[in-house]
């Protein structure tokens, strides 16, 4: 498990729109985790939350269809 594996989709979904609507329509913090394992990237639910918290960002999503601010451009 690593923050930089978070770090390294945050960045990818910055650079790819549809990356980014993958995961912005997960509901969950949980499902997200599962969702980026299945992916390639190895991380926990804590690795997610410590990256998001040091870096100011939140994983609220937001609008419909849903949207998150954490994407790293």
């Amino acid at each position: 498990m690593s923050k930089k594996n978070v770090e390294e989709l945050l960045i990818a979904g910055g650079e790819n729109e549809a990356i980014r609507n993958k995961y912005d329509a997960v509901k969950s913090m949980d499902e997200f985790v599962v969702q980026a394992g299945e992916d390639g990237y190895q991380f926990s639910t804590t690795d997610l939350e410590d990256v998001l918290r040091e870096s100011g960002d939140s994983f609220e999503s937001f609008g419909n269809p849903a949207k998150r601010m954490i994407w790293w451009f």
